[in-house]
Order: structure tokens, then C-alpha cells, then sequence
């Protein structure tokens, strides 16, 4: 009887601890060090096939000034995707005023000169808006 006893306590002292340990399914999951107001972009434009690899140099080696600017918009995570003649870039704005930010990076110098080293390698797509460069794609899925 006292072994019954012992065994029946041992096993409610396992499924509290097991209880304790599960991890609560409606709690929701925050990334560290990703903000709240995150907004993602994805944008495309074409590259001309005989500015390809010169496109290539630029971005394998790219301006310490134009990162650092980047960032000072509150821009993360920018990435440029190749595929084909397309290039398709991706990047999370953590700003609150996207407008006085994207204005910052036109203004500054260092950019402008970069502007003009890979805007000769581009061009606007097929249906992109009168003036516009890079076409700003419609987010239709995203998963963490």
C-alpha cells in the first residue's frame, strides 16, 4: 500500500512538472530587437544585361557610406535579389516617417554618387508608374 502510495505521488509530482514546463500555446512569440511599427517592402526593376556585372562589382564591394546611410534611414535587412534580367529588392523600414527618411537619402552626397554609378544599370519595368524607378510590389504573404 505505502509503494501504491509513493508511486501515485510520484507520478502527480511528474505531471505538475510536466504541466509547469509546457509552453503555453496562446502566448505570442516576440522576435528580440525586432520593433513593432516594422513595415516590409519589396520592389522591383529591371537590369540591362550589358551593365549585369558591373552591377555585380558594385554591390560585392558596396560603399561603407551608402551602408551606413541605410541604416541611418531606418532601413534593415536590404536585400537585392537577381533573377533573370529582374532585380527584387526586400528590406523593413523601422522608422515613423518614411517620406522625411527616403528625402534624408536623396539629399545625401555619398548616395547621390552611388546613384549614379548603378541607375545607368537600370531600368524602370515594363508597367511601372510614370517616374518611377523601382516598382513597389504588393505584399501578399509573410510568415515569421
Amino acid at each position: 500500500m505505502i509503494f501504491l502510495l509513493r508511486t501515485l505521488y510520484f507520478l502527480l509530482f511528474l505531471s505538475a512538472i510536466f504541466i509547469a514546463c509546457e509552453p503555453n500555446r496562446n502566448q505570442v512569440k516576440v522576435e528580440p530587437n525586432i520593433p513593432e511599427n516594422v513595415k516590409r517592402y519589396g520592389q522591383v526593376i529591371r537590369v540591362k544585361p550589358e551593365k549585369l556585372e558591373y552591377y555585380r562589382e558594385l554591390h560585392a564591394n558596396p560603399w561603407p557610406c551608402v551602408v551606413e546611410n541605410i541604416r541611418e534611414c531606418n532601413i534593415r535587412n536590404y536585400t537585392i535579389y537577381l533573377q533573370d534580367d529582374h532585380l527584387f529588392a526586400y528590406f523593413e523600414y523601422i522608422g515613423d516617417d518614411f517620406a522625411d527618411d527616403m528625402k534624408k537619402m536623396e539629399e545625401d552626397t555619398c548616395t547621390q554618387r552611388w546613384w549614379k554609378e548603378t541607375d545607368p544599370c537600370q531600368e524602370p519595368i515594363i508597367n511601372a508608374k510614370e517616374g518611377e524607378w523601382w516598382t513597389n510590389m504588393e505584399e501578399v504573404f509573410h510568415s515569421d
